[in-house]
């Protein structure tokens, strides 16, 4: 699966300015694309959820996943073209890929393996919160990942993986690669009923070797899941 998480402002001026029949129109039609994204999740063909964000990055997140970059380009194309878009505009953009761990102990065909067909091809956890960040791995002078042997990269994975699973009892994640489709090499998408717990996640973790000594975050962003039934809310 190819994740799309799509970022936008709000022309909160432009919007209330809008006359009623207007407003009614754009959010009719916005509300028949999301019942389409609903049916292409219903029959297996991908997921979606949309997120009223917290603070200044964005106002709203769309987060796509679909199996191809050709399928997501014509959803993206496809909502530029709504009535709604007119009033939203672009504030971050991130490209990635769902994809088998280089790190995995599993010998078995993946497509053979449920539980990795499962993580290889997810419904987004429609938590109440999501906490998303692109991060990388340091290429510095002094500390390399790319020039460490594989067994070693392999060691302190594992032990961060260590140090997060008392946490994924209540934290889902979707963990996708993006090395040559954006400016990060990985996306990390955390889903949670309780956002303080991913602040302690990132908290413990932060002392891990492979991210204390190796890892470059980008921007943290926080959102607010959003059902179809919470859209007039926010637009109202």
């Amino acid at each position: 699966m190819v994740a799309l998480h799509d970022f936008r402002k709000v022309d909160w001026e432009k919007w209330l300015y809008a006359s009623e029949t207007e407003k009614a129109a754009a959010l009719s039609e916005f509300h028949a694309l999301l019942k389409s994204w609903q049916s292409t999740e219903d029959n297996q063909a991908g997921s979606h959820a949309v997120y009223s964000i917290v603070g200044q990055k964005a106002d709203i997140m769309f987060m796509i996943l679909r199996p191809t970059i050709k399928e997501l380009n014509q959803l993206e194309l496809k909502l530029n073209k709504t009535e709604i878009a007119k009033y939203l505009s672009p504030a971050y953009s991130y490209v990635s890929i769902i994809e088998k761990s280089s790190y995995s102990k599993r010998e078995t065909d993946p497509y053979k393996d449920p539980e990795m067909m499962a993580k290889l091809h997810p419904n987004i956890p429609k938590s109440d919160y999501i906490c998303f960040y692109p991060m990388s791995k340091l290429r510095g002078e002094k500390n390399n990942w790319f020039t460490l042997e594989k067994e070693e990269r392999g060691r302190m994975m594992f032990d961060h993986i260590a140090t997060s699973k008392p946490y994924t009892k209540n934290i889902k994640r979707i963990i996708t690669g993006s090395i040559g489709l954006d400016d990060y090499e990985w996306g990390i998408s955390l889903f949670c009923d309780d956002p303080l717990q991913f602040k302690k996640l990132i908290y413990d973790t932060r002392f891990d070797e492979v991210s204390a000594k190796y890892a470059i975050f980008g921007s943290f962003y926080i959102g607010n899941y959003m059902a179809e039934e919470a859209i007039d809310i926010f637009f109202a």
